[in-house]
């Protein structure tokens, strides 16, 4: 039996928000848990996208945030897949924000860990990952050490 596989690229996702009155904190920035809701979502994208079951976040191994987003502002939000194991993802999403003139300015990066699911919720097999360039390649072996890292925890 053949096991299937898709490429990083296959599942890779995009979404753009802009940040509005109801998004912000009481220091009047982007409040950080929906901001923390926008990856969670990208991150099940990802994972749906490759697997073509339901998925589950399982952990959040880093979430940094780097700069505020403020009203008005876009958000850009890109998730990819950095490695598969048996049943997890290991999915990294990176936040920018977008000025008018396209420059995007990284304002979090996070890195999550998703397991498919069967209609029972039980964890399921996922598809290898193809990796077709040198950075998925390290960021594979990054998502391996970073893996080992939770093991010893």
């Amino acid at each position: 039996m053949k096991v299937e596989s898709r490429k990083v690229s296959d599942s890779r996702v995009e979404t753009v928000h802009i940040v509005r009155p109801n998004h912000l904190n009481a220091a009047g920035r982007l409040f950080g848990g929906m901001l923390m809701q926008w990856i969670d979502e990208v991150a099940a994208l990802v994972a749906k996208r490759h697997t073509h079951t339901n998925v589950t976040t399982a952990s959040v191994d880093n979430l940094s945030f780097l700069k505020g987003a403020y009203p008005g502002d876009s958000v850009v939000i890109i998730g990819q897949l950095v490695y598969v194991g048996r049943t997890s993802m290991d999915i990294k999403v990176d936040s920018y924000v977008e000025s008018m003139d396209g420059t995007r300015t990284l304002i979090n990066h996070a890195y999550l860990t998703v397991v498919a699911l069967d209609q029972n919720d039980h964890p399921i097999p996922v598809p290898r990952l193809e990796l077709t360039t040198e950075d998925e390649a390290v960021e594979w072996e990054e998502a391996k050490r970073r893996r080992e890292l939770r093991k010893s925890l």
